[in-house]
């Protein structure tokens, strides 16, 4: 498949438009994996922004159904759905990688479909380092 799956963080940064938290190449990078229609969300993110609302630890620029359905439409920006590779996958992670469930979810869905995770989350550009992720910095 090829092309990017942004972090929870980095998608809600980018729908919002605050993506001046990103380095100048990981931006030209989304963009022209936009472009190539090489951009991917995990429904995992959905449901953590969805969590983050709900306990009031994110505020978003419309309700919640409206964000969402704004922030997965965009073009070149297509869902990746969890599936069963996926979730097996999130169980049996190679190394150490976090024990948050969200993020072996995501470690699982980039690693399943040959994407580079880009994150801001130390944890999980470590992670990468070990050799068992393809991570980009935001």
């Amino acid at each position: 498949m090829n092309g990017l799956l942004l972090d929870t963080h980095v998608w809600l940064w980018v729908a919002e438009g605050i993506a001046g938290r990103m380095s100048a190449p990981t931006l030209r990078l989304i963009e022209q994996a936009r472009n190539d229609r090489r951009v991917w969300v995990s429904s995992i993110s959905v449901w953590e922004i969805g969590m983050l609302y709900a306990k009031e630890k994110v505020r978003l620029s419309a309700p919640l159904r409206v964000w969402i359905e704004r922030a997965t439409t965009p073009e070149g920006l297509s869902v990746l759905p969890l599936d069963t590779q996926t979730a097996l996958e999130s169980t049996q992670l190679p190394g150490t990688p976090r024990g948050d469930p969200a993020d072996r979810f995501l470690i699982a869905a980039a690693r399943s479909n040959d994407l580079r995770l880009v994150t801001a989350d130390t944890k999980l550009l470590d992670y990468g380092q070990s050799g068992f992720l393809r991570v980009l910095a935001a």
